[in-house]
């Protein structure tokens, strides 16, 4: 029988983070030699008050009872099952082990864009609401290349990750998810309807195995239009 480990969380700095200045352009609408005012000042200043957030976060959990065999559209960690669609479960194929995890920009920086998307200016609002979807995303980043590092001590390989309500994975399997990773894990939780709080967080799974494979690009897989890579 599998001993069961406790769920890795991790806090992050801004600067420990990658963060791609010229895709955040991209996402306002311009191009980094075309950036017009209030924009580049804006930027500018949600950068800065970026370096200042304390609660960005991210927790994974490493899964080593799983079952993929004989499943073409769902997967089974600890004995809950995933349906993650025959898509993401196509592309877990060969996985020994699963990691799940949950990545996070944090209540402080979610709830200042909220603020000013309501408040009293909506334009800086949106800058900081994009560049909180972008430090989500270099979370889990950062956590991909961590689990890839722990695996190939092991002479294993890593999967993309997939996120719950991409590519036909039902939205509602978060609650399983989460249960996997203590509940709240990096002070994320759930509304009754699966919705992440903070908006800026992401979670998925990760696959772990000596046959598996990971895609350089994968937007062919997703059907997905507001996605914050093909933007």
């Amino acid at each position: 029988m599998n001993t069961v480990k406790t769920a890795t969380e991790l806090k992050f700095h801004f600067e420990d983070l990658i963060i791609d200045q010229d895709q955040i352009i991209k996402l306002l609408g311009y191009n980094s030699e075309c950036l017009p005012e209030p924009f580049g000042s804006y930027l500018e200043q949600a950068m800065q008050d970026c370096s200042l957030l304390e609660d960005i976060g991210g927790t994974y959990q490493i899964i080593e009872e799983v079952e993929l065999a004989a499943r073409k559209s769902s997967i089974l960690a600890n004995d809950l099952e995933f349906k993650v669609g025959r898509t993401i479960r196509k592309e877990l194929e060969g996985a020994e082990k699963l990691a799940f995890f949950v990545c996070t920009a944090g209540g402080t920086l979610s709830k200042k864009a909220v603020a000013l998307l309501k408040g009293e200016d909506p334009v800086l609002g949106y800058v900081y609401d994009i560049l909180g979807g972008a430090i989500a995303e270099a979370v889990g980043d950062k956590l991909q290349q961590m689990i890839k590092q722990e695996a190939e001590k092991d002479g294993y390989a890593i999967t993309n990750r997939y996120s719950p309500g991409y590519c036909h994975w039902d939205v509602s399997d978060q609650h399983k998810l989460f249960s996997l990773l203590g509940g709240s894990p990096s002070g994320v939780s759930l509304t009754p309807s699966s919705l992440m709080n903070p908006v800026k967080s992401i979670s998925g799974v990760i696959g772990i195995g000596k046959d598996v494979n990971y895609r350089e690009y994968q937007c062919e897989l997703c059907q997905m239009k507001n996605c914050f890579y093909k933007k």
